[in-house]
Order: C-alpha cells, then structure tokens, then sequence
C-alpha cells in the first residue's frame, strides 16, 4: 500500500499507477487540504497477498495448515486453497467456505470501500460440486418427466439453485422453480406439458 498526492484526484491517481507499476489499482481518498489530493492505493496484486495473509491468519487460528493458489481475470480475484483438513475448511454443504468468502469480502469493503468479486474454492470443491449439481437435475428432471410427478430437492444456497434452474432451462418436460425461504429455500422440478 502507498500513499500519493496531486493537485487533483486524477494527478493523485496517476502518481499511484506510476508508482505502483500497473494500470488497475485499489484506491481510497485519504485527505484533501490546501488543494491537494490524498490518496491511499494498493494493486490487484497486493489486494491478493493481503487476502492470503488474512485468510492465512484466521484458518491458522481454525488449527489448519492451508497453501494458496491465486490468480486474477477480469478483475475476478479466485484463490484456492489447499489444507491438511479440507472438509473442516468446506464445512457442511460449503457453509464455511461460504463464510470465509463474505469474511474476506466485507474486511475489503471495509479497508477499501471497494466490493471485488473474489471467489474462494478449497482443491476444487466448488467445481466438483457444480458438478454433482448437474448431474442431479438431470437425473430427477428425468425421473419427473417420465412420472409426471414433481420433485423437491433438499434446501440450497443461491448459488447452488441458480445451477440446478440453468442446468434444466432448454431440458423439454420440466420447469424449475425455488420455493421457500432462507435458509430453507429449495427447488422444485415440476413436471409441465410438452409443446
């Protein structure tokens, strides 16, 4: 993290980037006096490190050893990490996980007044659990569609519905539909009448 000046907060923003060496930066304004622009900055870069040293710090207190793979796309910060308990560090049905990733999100928010999308995985689990997702509407859309009886599955985050309603959006015989509230909220596959 630096600070910079500059007579505007344009000047300010660009002693940043020059010092810093990159294009994309994190900024807050720190102080305006005597017309002169404060600025406090960090690169995507050093958000990451500063994302692992925290992360780092709370699993640790966790009793867990934990490595990180990062890497950042269009402006996405996805770090991965890898322990010596990933199921402690996944928690039931990913609620740990999910809980590292809004701890993170909102102490960003908090030292940077700026929301990135960061996305936490622990050795894959979020990939392989899209995966079983998509493999589970298929096969109960199957099931309702050759019985015509409609199907509720078991209680799932946001994110998880969202993967079971646009995995079975084009599949012929069913619709989706999330009923319930949270954390209870579900989905339900019902069986509709072919065109």
């Amino acid at each position: 993290m630096i600070e910079t000046n500059g007579k505007t907060l344009l000047e300010a923003l660009e002693n940043a980037k020059n010092t810093l060496e990159t294009e994309k930066i994190i900024y807050t304004k720190n102080k305006i006096e005597d017309n002169n622009y404060s600025i406090k900055a960090i690169s995507f870069n050093q958000l990451v490190e500063e994302i692992e040293n925290y992360l780092g710090e709370v699993i640790e207190r966790l009793g867990l050893l934990v490595n990180f793979e990062s890497n950042i796309r269009n402006e996405v910060i996805n770090i991965t990490m890898y322990s010596n308990n990933n199921p402690i560090l996944i928690g039931k049905n990913g609620q740990t996980l999910k809980a590292l990733e809004t701890l993170v999100k909102n102490k960003v928010k908090l030292e940077w007044g700026f929301s990135p999308k960061i996305i936490l995985d622990v050795e894959n689990y979020k990939e392989r659990r899209i995966e079983n997702l998509e493999r589970l509407a298929i096969k109960v859309a199957k099931e309702v569609r050759a019985t015509k009886v409609d199907a509720e599955l078991e209680n799932m985050n946001s994110f998880e519905r969202r993967i079971i309603h646009n995995k079975l959006t084009n599949f012929k015989g069913v619709a989706t539909q999330s009923v319930g509230e949270e954390p209870n909220r579900h989905v339900v596959i019902k069986s509709v009448e072919q065109e």
